[in-house]
Parts: C-alpha cells; sequence; structure tokens
C-alpha cells in the first residue's frame, strides 16, 4: 500500500458563500477514491458560522466562570450558547458541543478570522462533508471522501493533532475485531480511529499559521465507501466512558 499527500495551493481567503468544491476541482483534479481533507475553518466561513464578538451579551454565570479561568466572558457565554454539556469547568472549559464533539471550548476560536468575529465549528460537519464531496464527483466526475477536521489537544500529552469532525464516503473506524494478529490470536478489542489518523497526517501540510493550505489530498488508500456513514461514529456511548464519568464525578465531588 502507497499512501500520498498533496496540498491543493493557491486557494484565496475564504468568504460567506464560496463553493470550496469548485475551488479544489478548479485547482486540481482529483482522482477516484481521493480523500479530501479540510479544515473546518474555512468550511465555517464559507457557511457564515461567525457571530459578532459585540454583539454577545454575558450572562453572569459567563463572567463568573470567565473571571476563574483568566479568559474572556463573551467567549465563555458562546460556549457555553453552543454545547450540552460542561464536563470541565476549570481550569479549562472542556464541553461537548452541539453536534457531539468534545473539545476545549467547543472548538469555537478567533484566529484566523476577523478580529471582530468568533467562528463556530461547521453547523453539520457530515453534512458539509457530503455536500462538498457530492458537487466534487458532479463537478470532477469521481468519487471521492471527504474528512474535515479541527485541531484537538490531547490527554497526557503536550501538542495537537489534527481529528475528523465530519466524514463522507469514508467510514471513521475500522474494525479489527475477528481478525487474527501474526500469532493466530483473534482480536477481540481493536477498532482504528481511521479518520483522525487521515486527519493528523493532513495536519503535517496544513500547518497551525499562516500557511494557507487548508485542503490536503491523500491518495492512495482506497476506503471510499457509499454507505452513509457519520463522524458519530467514533463517539463512544456516554455509559461506556470511563473518562468522562470520572471528571464529572471530580466536578462535583
Amino acid at each position: 500500500m502507497k499512501m500520498e499527500l498533496f496540498t491543493v495551493d493557491d486557494l484565496p481567503l475564504i468568504k460567506e458563500g464560496d463553493n470550496i468544491a469548485a475551488m479544489i476541482c478548479e485547482r486540481t483534479q482529483p482522482e477516484s477514491h481521493d480523500v479530501i481533507v479540510i479544515a473546518s475553518t474555512i468550511v465555517a466561513k464559507s457557511e457564515a458560522a461567525t457571530i459578532l464578538k459585540d454583539a454577545i451579551i454575558p450572562s453572569e454565570r459567563a463572567v463568573a466562570m470567565a473571571k476563574k479561568c483568566g479568559t474572556d466572558p463573551a467567549l465563555v457565554q458562546v460556549v457555553l450558547d453552543n454545547s450540552v454539556e460542561q464536563i470541565v469547568e476549570f481550569p479549562v472549559l472542556l464541553v461537548e458541543n452541539l453536534n457531539g464533539h468534545v473539545s476545549i471550548n467547543a472548538g469555537i476560536d478567533d484566529s484566523n478570522v476577523d478580529d471582530r468575529y468568533f467562528l463556530h465549528m461547521p453547523h453539520d460537519p457530515d453534512g458539509s462533508a457530503k455536500s462538498i464531496g457530492l458537487h466534487i464527483a458532479e463537478l470532477c466526475g469521481k468519487d471521492v471522501s471527504v474528512i474535515i477536521t479541527d485541531t484537538n489537544g490531547r490527554a497526557f500529552k503536550i501538542g495537537q493533532t489534527g481529528v475528523a469532525v465530519g466524514v463522507y464516503g469514508v467510514h471513521p473506524i475500522k474494525d479489527w475485531r475477528g481478525e487474527k494478529d501474526l500469532f493466530g490470536k483473534v482480536l477481540e478489542i481493536t477498532e482504528e480511529a481511521v479518520a483522525d489518523e487521515i486527519a493528523s497526517a493532513a495536519n503535517l501540510l496544513m500547518g497551525e499559521a499562516a500557511g494557507s493550505t487548508p485542503v490536503v489530498i491523500v491518495r492512495g488508500l482506497n476506503l471510499y465507501s457509499s454507505d452513509d456513514v457519520s463522524v458519530k461514529e467514533m463517539y463512544r456511548r456516554e455509559g461506556e466512558d470511563i473518562i468522562r464519568k470520572g471528571l464529572k464525578c471530580l466536578r462535583h465531588s
């Protein structure tokens, strides 16, 4: 197996209403079963997933939480408005956002965007990935997979890495259970986070600052699937998530 990764170059700064699929097809020629990896930032910008900072009125709770964490009350208010559960409230705000993704500050950011705004995650990342994938197929005549990514920190380790927040045309998990290892032992628990691995590899080319390379094409994996897929296949059920249980116990102790 051979995997190649390369950036889609010369993309302009993305603004509301921009057609990301068309921009990709104008600058490169996707091949069948490529994986198109796209930073969530530009998807959110094209979908106008922004909020004007001056329009935010922080609640008393947001002000108190911001003071405790040493952060912006307006940011805390936006995070609260876009989360279904606050798992950790200090020293960082770790939440489950409206799409089920768990991250610091619900993935809301003010980097790589006009200083007047906060940038949300795409409202429906799976839907956004599907729309882009279908449009690429229409324009270029190729069936491709799409992974929308964000960067997350990791428990127990320093540094951020790319993760999948939306998928189309690729199963985010490869289930190895039932397969045999080199010694004939049957695998019982191995489930590989394929979409996150691809996102992490692509992030090496995207970078984190002013690289202006938010789209990466991954070629050679042949993972395309016509099945209905969702990034939510990766999320642990709450009853099985021992980390969440532990954090919630600490918060309430």
